[in-house]
């Protein structure tokens, strides 16, 4: 009987299998008391189980060297990057000791007992990307757990199914390979990549959101998947025929024989159309009336430079510097370390210019290196000490995370972007410090490079303001997904609250309308850098609201590209402003 299954939509595209289920390996870990003689045999176990994923890792990575620079994926290294942070975190492993040398917990019991309890610090972090990483500790756990057991990795894919084959009544031919789907709770960057190297077609996880680990490197890697399917991998049983729907985020289990023709001519169009796409690579992104727009890349670490060259970007409008500072048990990165990172990001863009953005972090990051202040616990984060508020408590952070980019500058073009500014005391702050970096280079005789500053208009009383930032800055970039959530006063972790997130509430509109258009009154470049900027259904509007430069997932690059081909800006005028004018401007949107 065929049922559907909704998550969602993180990855575009049709794949059409069947279902290899993959169970957590987390079930029915053993809970038992081990005598005071056994301690270190337990302690001992860990350590095992640690170097060995720590082994298997290490090798994945020497593989994805072997794989060749077409092939290998950035986002899979520096994902496992993480991993390998992760279990050489001390709060991790001497949490678990601490499990077992005080409460005489065995291994298993420790290290599940340890994971609760750093998850729910990651699960009050504000920031979606973030709070997403929780998703790397538990895979971390669940590797080592499997070294336990002695059960292998999830992903080894089976055998396709060499007998004739009914599809609700549609016949397969048995001399072809059957394509297979992997359905499971989660899945870790090592998985994705064995899953890379295999023969599954798409896959669907019970949890996840779209800025999780595997929505990223499911759209770089252009593969179908559906997330935050909640208990699909309950539901779908092993070797059930599965239509996965990336584009509407729908898992369709045993389908009807209509279904299947109408998924299968779906199919056929997407391949068509990636085709296509493929071949806008090297088309200049210009409108039918000859308006020339910037497409960007966003990207989280030096290597994705690769990714956005490939996708035809014209530069990176958003490197999100952050991920330089995460998962390292407060040991931050010195300056020469980022400096090397940010040289990297720059000669890997082979002159096409880089924007920087200082670190977006805040009290409730894993760079918190301070116990939290006294009723600090029940406080929204989102609404505290972040990004360049931190920056600013923080001067030395702050001043070597400037002079690395500014020696970066001596390799290529680069545009130093700073985030949540909202008060002219901030601005003068952070030009202050910049120009104390400089000084610091030139008293040390360290060459450095020239810097376009930019500032991040993502809080309501910045966009307001914005004459006040156009006296201080090169150009602005509209962070769309902060400036949603403080304009409509809604918390993005909160799931009782996120049906009210809407990136078209008229206010919304008008302070990104109003942004865009006093910048390009006074001459300063201004961009979005948002979810906004990659989704073809805003394409029409923010072209007609006068945006010129979008900053994207390189995988949206293509797909928004093609809508700019298609735009005539002088048409869009009349029909943007009735958008901004309307009381439901979604309605007018998606006609």
């Amino acid at each position: 009987m065929s049922f559907t299954v909704h998550g969602l939509a993180v990855s575009r595209g049709i794949a059409i299998g069947r279902a290899v289920i993959v169970a957590s390996s987390r079930m029915d870990v053993a809970h038992y008391f081990v005598k005071p003689d056994q301690v270190a045999a337990e302690i001992e176990r860990l350590r095992r189980a640690r170097d060995a994923v720590v082994e298997e890792i290490e090798r994945l990575q020497a593989s994805l060297g072997e794989q060749g620079a077409h092939d290998a994926h950035p986002e899979l290294s520096a994902l496992l990057d993480v991993h390998l942070m992760l279990l050489q975190d001390e709060q991790l492993s001497g949490g678990v000791k601490h499990w077992i040398v005080e409460r005489h917990y065995n291994a298993e019991w420790a290290l599940t007992t340890q994971l609760e309890v750093v998850a729910r610090q990651f699960d009050e972090m504000e920031d979606p990307y973030l709070r997403e990483r929780k998703a790397d500790l538990e895979q971390v756990v669940e590797r080592m757990l499997r070294v336990m057991r002695g059960v292998a990795s999830p992903v080894a894919a089976p055998a396709p199914s060499t007998s004739e084959t009914t599809v609700s009544g549609a016949l397969f031919d048995p001399t072809v390979d059957v394509p297979l789907v992997l359905i499971a709770h989660d899945l870790s960057p090592a998985d994705m990549l064995q899953f890379k190297q295999s023969v599954f077609a798409g896959f669907v996880t019970d949890v996840g959101g779209k800025t999780s680990h595997t929505a990223i490197v499911a759209r770089s890697m252009d593969i179908p998947a559906v997330v935050g399917a909640r208990s699909a991998s309950h539901l779908i049983n092993q070797d059930d025929w599965v239509i996965i729907d990336g584009d509407a985020g729908v898992v369709i289990v045993d389908p009807s024989p209509i279904l299947l023709a109408e998924y299968g001519f779906k199919q056929r169009q997407g391949e068509v159309e990636r085709e296509r796409l493929a071949r806008l690579k090297n088309t200049p992104a210009v409108t039918l009336d000859g308006q020339k727009i910037e497409l960007l890349a966003n990207i989280e670490q030096p290597d994705d430079a690769a990714a956005a060259l490939k996708a035809g970007a014209v530069g990176v409008g958003l490197f999100r510097t952050e991920f330089l500072f995460m998962g390292r048990n407060g040991k931050l990165p010195d300056e020469e370390e980022q400096y090397q990172a940010y040289r990297r990001a720059v000669e890997g863009m082979q002159g096409l210019p880089v924007t920087i953005r200082t670190v977006d972090v805040g009290a409730d990051k894993p760079l918190d290196r301070t116990p939290l202040r006294a009723g600090e616990d029940h406080l929204n984060p989102a609404l505290g000490l972040r990004a360049i508020r931190w920056s600013l408590a923080d001067p030395a952070m702050f001043l070597a995370q400037l002079r690395a980019i500014l020696r970066a500058a001596a390799f290529g073009p680069i545009n130093l972007l700073v985030p949540m500014l909202a008060h002219a005391s901030e601005i003068r702050q952070t030009l202050a410090l910049v120009n104390k970096a400089r000084s610091q280079l030139d008293a040390q005789g360290m060459v450095h490079g020239l810097v376009r500053l930019g500032a991040m208009i993502e809080v309501p009383a910045a966009a307001l303001t914005i004459p006040l930032f156009l006296r201080h800055f090169d150009f602005l970039s509209i962070g769309t997904n902060d400036l949603i959530q403080y304009t409509l006063a809604i918390d993005r972790a909160d799931e009782a609250v996120a049906h009210l997130y809407d990136p078209v509430h008229p206010a919304v509109l008008h302070l990104v309308a109003s942004t865009i258009a006093q910048a390009r009154s006074m001459g300063k470049g201004v961009s979005v850098c948002g979810e906004m900027a990659g989704d073809v259904g805003m394409t029409r509007l923010l072209l007609g609201l006068g945006l010129r430069s979008f900053s994207m997932h390189p995988s949206q690059i293509l797909a928004v590209k093609q809508q700019i081909l298609r735009c005539d800006t002088t048409k869009l005028a009349t029909w943007t402003q009735s958008v901004l004018a309307a009381e439901d401007p979604a309605a007018l949107i998606s006609d």
